[in-house]
């Protein structure tokens, strides 16, 4: 089964063609810059080597077309007809308590996915964008919705209730909800089989860091606790989120600044974090760059972002009563080894037996950094989000 994997953003289209037999990857790339000059398409030849091909894109329909295109030309394409491919899965950032795992899109399925657009409205509209444009494209293809909030839908009340008023739980679903579920659950599936450990019997902590971060308490292979909340604004340091914060000094800058929530949300959002603290980038690499050069604040960042994790690694040990394996994964995650040999050097009275060497330098690479006498064991797991959504959709149409 050929799927075509899709990732709207307000202004990007991501896409890969996966072969879901022999789960090869058959195309891959992204068109940025939607509605803006200079848009352009980067995709991935199979030899490795990237092509950038520029056009006028204005929307969404018009850019999942290109795509499309791309992927029949006699140049780049890698299918003769658009009839070869067998389904669209969409990855679609909140379902909110509407989704608890992924489903056959349908037009019911539409309608409620508009009602989550009030507490998604900067994800949702994209992700709906991308589904109406295929309808449109290839309306004889059925396509399947892969929800990042799904996997956390079994957070009990405990974990996901805030302490408001209940009745603004009831009126406006105002609950934790948390992110990056796709990512969390492949790379605890994986991790499990890497390990050799029973999905259905362990306690696992994942921690999905990089731009954008999340960290997930997983017992018996249910999320019992994340890191994000409502929005994905709470939680970690991210490269211009916020994180943890209190929430007086929301109202305490509004009012002294003279700013309204649109102001305030861009502050926490986009002029925060890692970017907001340094001054330097939201880019973990040039932080580190900017730290070899002496930059304080940049220190002063990466040790802010390393104790966030530290914190909320323990927390979770003991909200799960215990570890059995903590897994690193996403773009610092994957490749920060640094970041990562500071993180565990300070987990040390868990169980964790770190091993320098095995970490030193590695980048992108499934590996265990642990001793093998570690009670702890420390992995880290590539994620593929897509992959995960292609065999939700081949598992939905089987």
């Amino acid at each position: 089964m050929k799927i075509l994997v899709l990732n709207c953003g307000s202004s990007s289209v991501k896409y890969k063609l996966i072969h879901t037999t022999s789960k090869e990857v058959l195309a891959q790339g992204g068109i940025e810059k939607i509605g803006l000059k200079g848009s352009f398409l980067k995709l991935t030849l199979p030899n490795g080597d990237k092509a950038v091909l520029e056009g006028e894109i204005m929307e969404h329909n018009a850019a999942i077309e290109y795509i499309l295109g791309v992927l029949l030309s006699e140049k780049y394409g890698c299918i003769k007809s658009l009839e070869e491919i067998d389904a669209v899965g969409h990855r679609v950032v909140h379902g909110g308590d509407k989704f608890n795992s992924s489903v056959l899109i349908t037009d019911e399925v539409i309608a409620k996915m508009v009602e989550c657009i009030d507490i998604a409205p900067l994800h949702n509209p994209p992700n709906l964008k991308g589904i109406y444009a295929v309808k449109e494209l290839m309306p004889n293809v059925p396509q399947v919705g892969v929800f990042d909030t799904a996997f956390h839908q079994t957070m009990p009340k405990k974990a996901f209730m805030y302490g408001i008023p209940y009745e603004l739980y009831e009126k406006y679903g105002i609950r934790r909800y948390g992110f990056h579920g796709t990512s969390h659950r492949y790379v605890s599936q994986r991790a499990c089989e890497y390990l050799g450990l029973d999905p259905k019997n362990s306690k696992l902590i994942t921690c999905h860091v990089g731009n954008g971060g999340s960290i997930a308490a997983i017992k018996n292979g249910e999320s019992v606790d994340t890191t994000m909340g409502f929005t994905p604004v709470e939680g970690l340091l991210m490269g211009t989120r916020a994180g943890d914060i209190d929430a007086g000094i929301i109202t305490f800058l509004m009012e002294k600044e003279g700013i309204g929530a649109a102001e305030i949300s861009s502050l926490l959002n986009k002029q925060a974090g890692v970017m907001g603290l340094s001054g330097v980038s939201s880019d973990m690499r040039d932080i580190f760059d900017a730290i070899a050069q002496g930059n304080e604040r940049a220190a002063m960042t990466l040790e802010l972002y390393d104790y966030r994790i530290i914190k909320y690694i323990g927390a979770y040990a003991a909200a799960l009563n215990g570890v059995d394996a903590i897994i690193f994964t996403g773009g610092v995650g994957e490749n920060q080894w640094e970041s990562r040999a500071e993180i565990c050097k300070a987990l040390e009275y868990l169980g964790v037996e770190f091993d320098e060497q095995k970490n030193h330098k590695l980048r992108g690479q499934e590996a265990i950094i642990t001793k093998p006498t570690s009670r702890v064991k420390v992995a880290v797991v590539p994620t593929d989000e897509e992959m995960m959504i292609a065999e939700d959709t081949k598992m939905i149409l089987a």
